[in-house]
């Protein structure tokens, strides 16, 4: 995981809430919402986070861009200490880092027309003004699939799909090159779900974009993602190849997770593993491994409850955090070779996929 060559560097990343008691509100606790992770992007590259709600994926995300501060950790962007700028040089380097959020009802202006919401981020970068403005607006419009026309009227006049889409046009208004997707199809219908995703799959081809993709479906991941990174109660515990993770997953609770996913076949008959046991507390994180007391691991013992597994090269390019998990003896070419399921070009929201 070197940063060499990497448009996004994470280093150590954590962000801890602190809880509060008492009539001095003094902080008696923390709750680790991410919790040391660590990862490169590539420059064009999709990397895919995935993992049950509250296992701090958005956290990281908003973390990245200091939406929210980072408690501790190192995030380089081209080179850039992101923790270390001053408010002045934060605002020149978001117009390079932007976010799709989950919810484009709550993450639009109610107040303002869609083609003020746009036009906002030309003008506080100073990108274009006046009749320059507006072109530049209609342009966007017609790049993510809405018409210019459109720009005259407010969020709440359109559906969810599209609102989505405004969401996208505002995020590449200013020409960024990397682009958080927090869920950008979660609170979407799944034929419309394709379409958004077939959607940045060609902004991302046509402006060489990358996207840090968020999202706790696992089949939209698999079609997206060159990598994907599992994280479970705040870390990082799987980082691969997307094919090779979704061929043979190493962690754990990978495998509970990819079991749950449904397979359209009624002849194909999938082992689904159910994990035992509630997810512990991010505010009091069990010793050692933080999956062991919900591991179906064979060889899980005492060791798993004192020792802390670090992210480690189990094969060419796949990490995982399992001190049980020991090295394949197959290369990544060696899997390569023996093929795989590669999901189509373009998105098709079959129940394969659901």
């Amino acid at each position: 995981m070197s940063d060499n060559g990497a448009l996004l560097s994470v280093k150590n990343l954590r962000k801890e809430f602190p809880i509060r008691k008492g009539l001095l509100s003094r902080q008696v606790g923390a709750v680790k919402a991410v919790n040391d992770v660590s990862f490169d992007i590539a420059r064009g590259e999709t990397l895919g986070v995935v993992g049950e709600s509250g296992c701090g994926k958005t956290t990281a995300g908003r973390s990245i861009l200091r939406l929210i501060e980072p408690t501790a950790g190192e995030i380089l962007f081209e080179g850039k200490d992101v923790r270390a700028l001053d408010t002045s040089g934060l605002r020149a380097v978001r117009r390079d880092m932007q976010i799709i959020f989950q919810d484009p009802v709550s993450s639009l202006n109610p107040r303002m027309t869609v083609g003020a919401i746009i036009r906002e981020g030309l003008t506080i970068h100073k990108l274009a003004e006046g009749s320059a403005a507006d072109a530049r607006v209609s342009q966007l419009l017609d790049e993510v699939g809405l018409r210019p026309e459109h720009r005259t009227r407010y969020p709440h006049e359109f559906s969810g799909g599209q609102r989505q889409r405004i969401g996208i046009a505002r995020a590449l208004s200013v020409e960024p090159k990397f682009i958080v997707c927090d869920e950008p199809v979660s609170a979407l219908d799944v034929s419309v779900q394709a379409q958004v995703i077939n959607l940045l799959q060609d902004l991302q081809r046509e402006h060489n974009l990358t996207y840090m993709f968020i999202a706790h479906d696992l089949s939209v991941v698999q079609h997206i993602a060159d990598r994907v990174a599992v994280m479970y109660l705040g870390r990082i515990v799987e980082l691969a190849p997307a094919e090779a993770l979704y061929r043979e997953p190493l962690m754990p609770y990978t495998q509970a997770l990819l079991s749950a996913v449904p397979v359209a076949n009624p002849a194909v008959k999938k082992q689904r593993i159910i994990l035992q046991g509630d997810v512990p507390s991010p505010a009091k994180l069990p010793p050692g491994c933080v999956f062991h007391p919900r591991c179906h691991h064979p060889a899980k013992d005492v060791a798993c409850t004192k020792i802390i597994p670090p992210l480690e090269a189990k094969a060419e390019g796949h990490f995982v955090a399992c001190i049980k998990q020991p090295p394949t003896q197959v290369s990544w070419e060696q899997q390569q070779q023996a093929g795989g399921t590669k999901p189509p070009e373009r998105y098709l929201p079959t129940a394969a996929l659901r």
